[in-house]
């Protein structure tokens, strides 16, 4: 999961997906709640599942632990 969603990022930013690690924000990467909202509704599409954010997540390994929760 933390593949897919760093390579998600990786090409919706223009960047290389090594540069995203577990601890990396989403404020370092320039992503605001907006953009996250929009990132979300793309996984749920993709893993056919419903994500419902009840608190704010700060780095990709805090939403990679949440989607994993819901699978």
């Amino acid at each position: 999961m933390f593949e897919k969603i760093a390579n998600y990022l990786a090409n919706q930013l223009d960047i290389s997906a090594d540069e995203i690690t577990a601890d990396t924000t989403f404020e370092s990467l320039g992503v605001d709640s907006l953009d996250t909202v929009e990132m979300v509704m793309d996984l749920e599409d993709e893993l056919g599942i419903e994500l419902e954010l009840e608190e704010k997540i700060a780095t990709i390994g805090e939403l990679v632990a949440f989607v994993e929760s819901k699978l």
